[in-house]
């Protein structure tokens, strides 16, 4: 009985584990850009390919979609761009995907944080984070 009653107990540990895990989102509402910063500096314009990754946030999308499922940001680009992550944790990789001069990559957590990272080969994987 006892080696019975241990299965179900660690069963049930497993599984109160997985729905705390999956109910673990922050809401951020309609600010969907309230946390670190990023930017991509490309001087001579090469193109590149960002992805950030964070943990999942749900936010208003419509009125149809309130609470939308996010913990990655993935987009391409050329010269220089910034923006804002959902929260002040995650990390960033950029890849040089080609065109002329370097790109770099930094991120910026308040008060004052900053990671930065640059490369100049094409095709080569750069990243910065704050976990």
């Amino acid at each position: 009985m006892s080696r019975r009653a241990g299965i179900v107990g660690v069963g049930l540990i497993v599984a109160l584990t997985a729905a705390s895990t999956a109910g673990a989102q922050t809401h951020v509402g309609k600010n969907v850009e309230g946390g670190m910063h990023w930017a991509v500096s490309a001087p001579q314009g090469a193109s590149w390919l960002l992805t950030c990754r964070f943990p999942p946030v749900t936010y208003w999308e419509s009125a149809y979609d309130q609470h939308h499922w996010i913990n990655k940001l993935e987009r391409p680009g050329e010269g220089s761009d910034r923006g804002r992550l959902p929260l002040n944790v995650g990390h960033c990789h950029v890849t040089k995907t080609g065109g002329r001069g370097p790109v770099g990559i930094a991120i910026v957590r308040e008060p004052r944080e900053i990671r930065a990272e640059g490369t100049a080969a094409t095709g080569r994987r750069i990243g910065v984070g704050f976990l």
